[in-house]
């Protein structure tokens, strides 16, 4: 039986990526720097700022990388003001409620940014826990965010359905043991189902992924 949902949170949740990309490269801008698109979709996207800290700055000591995330951070919450859920997100939240399916929220983004986010799209307190990679020992692609999310809300990966937009996500839940959903927000679903999602969608109305929960569910 179905009995947990994980969402990742940039991307999933809502559609963030334009605004993270956004945020980096006005910053990079004013240190003389760019960054395109593609290179973000290629080596950013869906990373802990810890790794992409050192993608970006090789060369420069941790306190720079910290000072640089904590900076793109707050330019990202500074450009967010109107973050909307993804369509279908409400219906599968409510779903969830109504049959008792535990969630949780499996996210690298920082404690600040998850605590911002689910306030601007009004799902504080939605989710049962709320997981960032900061606190844990490694961040995704390990599978442990998903590992710890499954341990919060007592369920077996085998009756637990992932959400993610990202490769790096997309490992990490699919490394877990669970069946991951891709959502194209970010990534082609060749490149998600590449990376191990069982099945890609635009968002959570896709009727595909309604018969997944249903034959999940048992119904």
């Amino acid at each position: 039986m179905l009995d947990a949902l994980l969402f990742d949170l940039d991307g999933t949740l809502a559609d963030t990526d334009k605004l993270h990309l956004l945020a980096m490269q006005q910053l990079l801008h004013e240190d003389g720097r760019s960054l395109s698109e593609a290179e973000f979709d290629a080596h950013i996207s869906g990373r802990a700022n810890a790794d992409l800290c050192r993608y970006l700055f090789p060369d420069r000591p941790l306190s720079e990388h910290l000072d640089f995330a904590d900076r793109k951070e707050a330019r990202f919450r500074a450009l967010s003001p109107t973050l909307q859920p993804t369509p279908g997100l409400l219906r599968l939240l409510e779903h969830a409620e109504a049959n008792v399916i535990g969630m949780a929220v499996v996210t690298n983004a920082p404690r600040a940014n998850a605590v911002h986010m689910l306030a601007a799209l009004g799902l504080r307190g939605r989710f049962e826990h709320v997981l960032v990679a900061e606190e844990l020992e490694k961040a995704k692609p390990d599978p442990l965010p998903y590992l710890t999310g499954l341990q919060r809300l007592a369920a077996q990966a085998g009756n637990a359905l992932a959400f993610e937009d990202s490769v790096p996500g997309v490992k990490a839940a699919s490394g877990a043991g669970i069946f991951t959903v891709g959502l194209t927000t970010s990534q082609s679903a060749q490149a998600l189902l590449a990376a191990g999602a069982r099945l890609a969608v635009a968002d959570f109305d896709d009727p595909r992924l309604w018969e997944v929960v249903a034959r999940m569910s048992g119904r």
